[in-house]
Parts: C-alpha cells; structure tokens; sequence
C-alpha cells in the first residue's frame, strides 16, 4: 500500500479530463450544426467540402450573372420592338408615298413624319442602355473585319476606263462585320504614283450584296470625273460610284480595284460568366440599330421613285430587326436553361457538401449522453479512489 502516488485517482482524474474534452467537442458541434468545425474534426472531409463551398459560391454567382444577362436582353429586345414598330410605320408611309394619287407637296408632308420616325430609331440605338453601357449602338456587337494592304499595278496608257488590272491599298477601320457605322471610311490606293483617297459611304449591310459608296476619289495635283466600277469581298458587292473618269496626269487603260487578303473577325460581343469556373462563358452579340446601320441612312419618300425604294429598303430593315430579336430571343430561352441546370447543380453540391460538413442531431445528442454519464463514473471512482490512501491512517495507529 503507497500513498505517494495514488494510481487509481489519477486514472480516474485522466478518464474525466477525457470525456469533458469529448463533451466539449458535442456540444460545439450540436449548438454549430456542423461535424465539421476545424481541420482536426475531419483533415479530409474539410477540404472536400471547402472546394464544394467554393463551387456553390460560384454556381450561385452565375446564376445571377445569368439573370443579369435576360435583363441586359429584355431591355435591348423591348427597344427593338418599338424599332420595329416605327419600321413598320415607315413602311406603310413609304408605300402611301409610293400612291400616283400624292402630289409632291404631300409627299413632302410624308416625308417629315418619315424624317422623324428615322430620327426616332436613332434615337433608340443610342440611348438604350442597361447598367449605363448602351446596348444598340454597335458596341456589343463584337464583330470587326480588317483588309490587310496589297500592291498596285498598271499596264497600258490612254485614259480610265478600259483596262486590265490593279490592286488596292486597303486600310479601314471597320467596326462590325456586318454594319460599317457612323463616320466616313477610307480605303487608299496608290496609282502611278499618286496617291488616291476614296471615302467611303455605306449604303446597306456589308454582308448582304449590297453596295457601297465611295464618295470621292482626290488625287495629288489633279481632280477628276465620274465613272463607275465594283469589286467583289466574299460575295459582296462594293460599288465604286462617283469614280473620276479623267485623272490628271494619270494615263492608264484599266485600273481594277481588288481587295487583298480579307480577315474576318468575330468575337462575342458580351460574355457572360455562367459557370464557376474559368471559361464558362456564354457570348450575346448585339448588332448596330441605327437607321444608317440598317440601311436606311440616305432613304427618304420625297418622291414616288424614292418611296419605291423605301419599301425594299425598309423590308430589309425590318427583317434585320427581327432577326436580331430573334437571336436575342434564341439566347434568353438558353440564359433561361442554364440558370436551370446552375440552380441543379448548385443544389446537388450543396446536399454533397450537407453530408460531409453536418452533424446528425440525433446522434451526436445520444453521444453527448453517453459523455455525460461517462463524466459522473469517473467523478465517483476519483472519490472513491481518494478515500484509499485513508485507509493507512488505521494502519499507523
């Protein structure tokens, strides 16, 4: 019998120090919820659940990137049906015009309405706008086109007119592949050693066989007349009008305008992040929508022969909004989608993450009673281990 080290009393001592760190640890995780609560509940299990955290996180974030991204479509398409309904009205005042009944006078009255619902469209194109960034001007477009410089040749001596070959100098600064923009464009050549500015007014769309004007034609230390000729880009037609006839001190036989090495580009005008990840991006491409964009810029129903034109002119214009909206449309039904498949995803990793990182109640309450019978054995067995070193007291007497 000792009494110097009570053996008993010290196991009972650890055995209680035990079980109320153990109960300290359920009732951390009963009032948190979670199993998980720092790295050494669960090494493993935390650092799955924390990359699942962060994809939720991300799902949940482009989800709403995605939302942003309907109303960002909702505002455009709502100001492009009202683009469409003036379309439609200057359509109907182009074939009223068109009517050999209208004097000039009252085609004249026509005309101002046209005029102004022209000026309407324009107006819509450069003041809709979502989040501050405008929607219909050509920004979110995404689309350019460049022509890389070529070489001229000439061959023969006369005058302009009838000839073989040349190639252009081209350099432009063309914003959208299928519109040209605002402003005036310039595509320069060199001829005989002159230098030739021809500047560039769109007519219609670049894509769609349509012709282009080129307004002018200056050269060094001469002028010139008009004459007329056209090139050909991917199907195109760029019509070459006003063209000088005579160029002083330039005798050729034919000069032909070639473009040279034709690159397209194209890029999504708005990319929107729907996914957690890098990459997962969605791209909506919104076109120019002004009146010179949709070919509109010189129309007017002034004159019968001008109201004439409108209407074929103002078919297209109308079937290009509705193409545009249509494609908005496209995009809204698949924003919608993905919102749909980001929501499921995000609610099937959430449930994952659940399981890892909580805590079943019921269980870890039986553990906890469990604990705190545990935490009153060892406090009886530590008195009673105590009252044995009492025990030599009698011996000694």
């Amino acid at each position: 019998m000792i009494i110097n080290h009570n053996m008993n009393a010290m196991d009972a001592h650890r055995n209680m120090g035990s079980t109320t760190v153990s109960q300290g640890k359920s009732m951390e995780k009963l009032s948190s919820g979670l199993r998980i609560n720092r790295a050494g509940d669960d090494a493993a299990g935390l650092a799955i659940s924390e990359k699942m955290r962060s994809q939720i996180r991300g799902l949940n974030q482009a989800s709403r990137n995605a939302q942003d991204g309907i109303s960002m479509i909702q505002t455009a398409e709502g100001a492009l049906s009202e683009t469409q309904a003036i379309g439609q009205r200057m359509r109907e005042l182009a074939v009223q015009s068109a009517n050999g009944t209208y004097t000039d006078e009252d085609r004249e009255l026509i005309n101002q309405e046209f005029t102004q619902l022209k000026s309407e469209i324009d107006r819509i194109a450069n003041d809709t706008e979502f989040n501050g960034s405008k929607v219909l001007n050509g920004d979110k477009s995404g689309e350019k086109i460049e022509f890389e410089s070529g070489t001229v040749t000439k061959t023969g001596t006369g005058t302009f007119g009838n000839a073989e070959a040349a190639t252009v100098f081209l350099k432009t600064d063309l914003e959208n592949v299928n519109t040209l923009g605002e402003g005036t464009f310039k595509l320069n050549l060199s001829l005989d050693g002159d230098d030739v500015k021809l500047e560039l007014i769109d007519e219609s769309k670049f894509n769609d066989n349509k012709a282009y004007v080129l307004d002018s034609i200056v050269i060094k230390d001469g002028a010139a007349d008009n004459n007329e000729h056209e090139i050909t880009l991917g199907g195109a037609a760029f019509k070459l009008a006003q063209l000088k006839d005579k160029i002083k001190d330039a005798n050729v036989e034919t000069v032909e305008l070639t473009l040279n090495n034709v690159v397209k580009e194209k890029t999504d005008g708005v990319e929107l992040q729907v996914g957690a990840n890098k990459d997962q991006m969605i791209g909506v491409s919104i076109g120019n929508m002004g009146s010179r964009e949709l070919g509109l810029g010189g129309v007017n129903v002034s004159t019968a022969e001008d109201a004439k034109d409108a209407i074929g002119r103002l078919d297209e214009a109308v079937s290009r909004i509705s193409a545009q909206r249509a494609d908005l449309g496209a995009a809204q039904n698949r924003l919608e989608h993905t919102i749909a498949s980001t929501d499921n995803t995000a609610e099937n990793l959430q449930a994952a993450e659940s399981r890892i990182r909580d805590v079943d109640m019921a269980k870890e309450m039986m553990n906890l009673t469990k604990l705190n019978v545990l935490q009153q054995a060892p406090q009886s067995m530590l008195a009673q281990a105590n009252q044995a070193p009492q025990q030599v007291l009698s011996i000694l007497r």
